[in-house]
């Protein structure tokens, strides 16, 4: 079973192990989404996602890098 959209904090342990040398507050939401969906755990509808979405995954990415 793959990473949903609501799955905030793996989604955050993800990106940080994809992405290490990112600070992941100068993401913009378009490349957030874009690397989300990329991860190869991921397994949800592109449609599902919202701002609201994104912004939880990237505030769970800052306090998991913090």
């Amino acid at each position: 079973m793959g990473l949903k959209w609501t799955e905030s904090l793996e989604i955050a342990i993800a990106l940080d192990e994809a992405h290490p040398d990112v600070d992941p507050k100068s993401v913009n939401f378009v490349d957030l989404r874009n690397w989300i969906m990329a991860l190869e755990e991921f397994d949800d509808a592109p449609e599902h996602c919202g701002e609201r979405i994104l912004e939880g995954a990237q505030l769970a990415w800052i306090e998991e890098r913090e």
